[in-house]
């Protein structure tokens, strides 16, 4: 389909036309020109863009999509209708299926299963064998059919041996080991942050330390192994600083928050909600203000969703028996930026949920320029929406590719 966007502001922090409002003519999926004004021909449809701005495609660094094993939480298909609602173009997909993705025909599987489609589905394989923590996967066959990463997704590593084999092997075939650096061994059990709601709601406290014992063992592994790391979801001030300190230092640090994180607190717990139990758990309300500072000074990389669907009998439960997990592909952007409003936050957010990402991960960039493909997500910064169990942001964004 032939479209010719009208008057929208682009957004490509760094690159030509930023913030600038121009008229974009997309033809057979190419960018044929960008101008100050173009003519609408004849068959080509017209869209308004006033008002709105485009990106390049925003890319989803986490998400589960539980398929294959656990399709009755949600598919690869239902999955990308999900990013595609939220504005992705392409999304990271997590390992954690049954059986997890850990061999090359289970890569194969997903890339198969979602080629052809609006969004782009690139799967992280697992870094262990059924995710124990134990054994090292194929992680070259993997890689060689497609997978973008390693990870052993929610899983804590405590075995530091295992992480260290993981980051050589990861170096010498010069792929990215992403790490869930949360030592829930330390309080087991401990589902919501500690803190004065952990009190007055007597659940067992999670304390920011078992963040910080994580990262700064992952990260002096790292150093030792003089290898990358990309360290997922943190959610602790703790962690941010510890971060920041070491990529002083040296390079190849990445971190990245999940959007929920910037914006719910753990005041959404008083009434024992199980919807809010989440991977790691909500924090207080001063822990989300420096993770806001941090995203927008740059310490923190990424924005993801952390999409991680369950069923209606995995939550409706006793919150100690209730899974974790939230649906955030469709709200990711609307968090981000309800979380940051300035004017100034929106670079940082794209930064963090189109540029970064794919820069991580090592993908081709796409690029909002004449001759290229058409590749860009079409969004109102400052759009105030209601949240509806049946609609979710129908008309939050939309996305064109």
């Amino acid at each position: 389909m032939d479209i010719l966007i009208k008057s929208i502001k682009v957004n490509n922090p760094g690159k030509d036309f930023h913030n600038k409002s121009v008229d974009i003519l997309i033809e057979k999926g190419i960018i044929k020109k960008i101008a100050s004004s173009i003519k609408s021909k004849k068959g080509i449809n017209t869209y308004n863009g006033k008002g709105q701005c485009a990106s390049i495609g925003w890319f989803d660094m986490k998400a589960d999509f539980c398929d294959p094993g656990y399709e009755y939480k949600e598919d690869l298909l239902t999955g990308m209708k999900a990013s595609a609602q939220g504005g992705f173009t392409g999304v990271a997909v997590m390992p954690s299926t049954k059986p997890a993705l850990q061999t090359k025909s289970d890569i194969e599987y997903v890339i198969n299963k979602t080629k052809g489609n609006l969004v782009d589905v690139l799967p992280v394989g697992s870094i262990s064998k059924d995710m124990n923590g134990e054994n090292l996967t194929e992680l070259y066959d993997m890689q060689q059919a497609g997978a973008i990463a390693f990870t052993n997704d929610k899983k804590y590593l405590s075995n530091s041996g295992f992480i260290l084999r993981a980051l050589q092997y990861s170096k010498n075939i010069n792929a990215l080991f992403i790490s869930y650096s949360n030592d829930e061994n330390l309080i087991p059990g401990a589902h919501v942050h500690e803190g004065v709601q952990s009190t007055l709601t007597g659940m067992k406290g999670q304390p920011d330390l078992s963040e910080k014992i994580g990262i700064e063992r992952d990260l002096a592994l790292t150093e030792y192994a003089e290898a990358n790391i990309h360290l997922s979801t943190i959610s602790t001030q703790l962690s941010v600083d510890s971060i920041a300190k070491v990529k002083k230092e040296r390079k190849g640090i990445s971190c990245e928050v999940a959007a929920h994180h910037l914006l719910l607190s753990d005041e959404m717990l008083s009434d024992y909600d199980s919807n809010y139990k989440v991977q790691p758990p909500l924090r207080d309300e001063k822990t989300i203000k420096g993770l806001r500072k941090a995203v927008s000074k740059g310490t923190i990389d990424v924005i993801c969703s952390d999409h991680r669907p369950q069923d209606i009998d995995s939550k409706e439960l006793e919150f100690d028996f209730a899974k974790p997990g939230i649906i955030a592909a469709e709200t990711a952007f609307a968090c981000a930026r309800t979380a940051l409003p300035k004017a100034t936050d929106i670079n940082a957010i794209i930064n963090a949920i189109a540029i970064n990402p794919r820069k991580i991960l090592n993908i081709d960039l796409p690029k909002l320029k004449e001759g290229e493909k058409a590749n860009l997500t079409i969004f109102d910064a400052d759009e105030n929406g209601l949240l509806r169990k049946t609609t979710f942001n129908q008309n939050l964004l939309i996305l064109l590719l």
